[in-house]
């Protein structure tokens, strides 16, 4: 069973924000195995097959800062031992990428992504796979939190977009063919 996580916030307010863009790719995944998210615990999870393998997608619904209670819970349900994370992902906006690239890790510390530190804490280990998603940086004069939580629109809605395509794409390299391969494809510069 192979777990994907998208971090965002629940509700319609944040639905189309930079921080909400883990959702995105987990509603794009769901729409590609014709699933639907359903209410579980802490969770909306959607299940189904992709190549061979089992999924579970979960958008947690607990705000971005406690996200690790909800995939702690999604651990704990599939019977995971936070030691042995290989089926789990984690997608994330990324303010210190560019607007719409990638990039896959195996392991590593927050980032400053209080969604990333609280599973971190919760879990007591940074050694879960993760894509990031590049949200660029604030204008100068705004600050972080603002920024991630406005509405995205125009260009940069489409630079996202296109992010997303590209997530879905190494969400699917990396069930099937494994981190790796995922990281050696996707974490070059866009063409």
């Amino acid at each position: 069973m192979r777990l994907i996580v998208g971090l965002g916030n629940p509700g319609a307010a944040y639905a189309k924000t930079r921080h909400n863009v883990g959702f995105w790719v987990l509603e794009a995944l769901a729409a590609e195995i014709r699933s639907h998210f359903r209410r579980h615990g802490l969770c909306l999870r959607a299940q189904g097959r992709l190549a061979g393998h089992d999924l579970t997608l979960a958008k947690p619904q607990t705000f971005m800062n406690q996200s690790g209670q909800a995939v702690g819970e999604l651990l704990s349900d599939a019977g995971i031992d936070p030691i042995d994370l290989g089926d789990l992902i984690v997608i994330h906006d990324d303010l210190d990428l560019d607007i719409g690239r990638i990039r896959l890790k195996a392991r590593g510390g927050a980032g400053g992504h209080n969604g990333i530190l609280s599973i971190i804490d919760i879990l007591g280990t940074d050694r879960f796979a993760r894509l990031k998603i590049g949200v660029g940086r604030p204008p100068v004069g705004m600050e972080a939190a603002e920024y991630v939580l406005r509405p995205v629109s125009g260009a940069d809605r489409e630079l996202l977009n296109e992010g997303v395509e590209r997530a879905v794409d190494a969400v699917r390299c990396w069930i099937t063919e494994g981190l790796a391969v995922a990281m050696n494809r996707f974490n070059q510069l866009p063409c």
